[in-house]
């Protein structure tokens, strides 16, 4: 077990949450933040009772005002290309064959913003605001800002962000497809919960294979894609949840999957 001294970890009900904990300094992320959140994905990843992430901010703040700038002076070129900074972790959330829900509770800003987007689903308190404001410092964005931003909300309203370092409020993010749902502050929790036991009625491999299906649409041409998809619909009747959740519904009941 590794010491966590900036996240908080905890496993329960088939859910691993990972809380980033630094309030104090709206939750930026240091090295050892970065760290212990891989550590922790890694973790979860690993572990078959654990079928969906949870990714969380401290307080009522901020989920993350993104990277600890008081790093920045040190970083160099190479350091970057040996993967210090967010990307490794943002890249780790995607990989990670098991949904990943970002439950965002007040500014989420640069690398927050791209921790945020990297997760399947987004669920965000109406105090939140969204932002890639790294222009303001003398970087671009370096874990999804310029990439997976346009593929979310355009490439207009991407540049716009980008470009001007501005913030958009929870509603505006909603409108522009950047996020799922918004919900009052006192509600977020209990929003993020109707939502992954909505995701734990279901088999978790076949989950599994409906996140490998839409990730590979981002990256491949269409055909490329549907052939892809077919093969893993045709997996899916290799599959003995499969079996049940047939042979469930014909009986007009619920399934029993057993992830297998």
């Amino acid at each position: 077990m590794m010491e966590l001294k900036n996240i908080i970890f905890e496993k329960k009900d088939s859910l691993a949450w990972i809380t980033l904990n630094r309030p104090e300094v709206r939750n930026a992320q240091n090295d050892i933040l970065r760290a212990e959140v891989l550590w922790a994905l890694e973790n979860s990843r690993d572990d078959d009772n654990v079928r969906i992430i949870i990714i969380t901010g401290a307080g009522d703040k901020a989920f993350s005002a993104g990277a600890d700038i008081s790093e920045f002076p040190k970083r160099t070129p190479a350091d970057i290309l040996r993967g210090k900074g967010i990307r490794r972790m943002t890249d780790l959330v995607r990989e990670i064959p098991k949904p990943a829900i970002a439950m965002v509770n007040g500014l989420a800003l640069g690398g927050g913003c791209e921790l945020a987007m990297a997760c399947d689903i987004i669920i965000a308190s109406e105090n939140a605001m969204f932002g890639q404001p790294e222009i303001n410092i003398g970087v671009i964005p370096g874990a999804g800002g310029t990439q997976i931003l346009p593929r979310l909300v355009g490439e207009k309203k991407a540049k716009e962000l980008v470009f001007t370092g501005g913030f958009i409020p929870a509603q505006e993010a909603l409108a522009l497809g950047l996020i799922n749902k918004v919900v009052p502050q006192e509600k977020l929790r209990e929003a993020v919960m109707e939502m992954a036991k909505a995701m734990l009625r279901h088999s978790p491999i076949i989950l599994k294979l409906c996140k490998l299906a839409i990730n590979k649409s981002l990256d491949v041409p269409l055909t490329v894609g549907m052939d892809y998809e077919r093969d893993l619909f045709a997996i899916c009747f290799g599959t003995e949840d499969q079996k049940e959740g047939s042979k469930a519904f014909l009986e007009k009941r619920k399934p029993d999957y057993k992830g297998k």
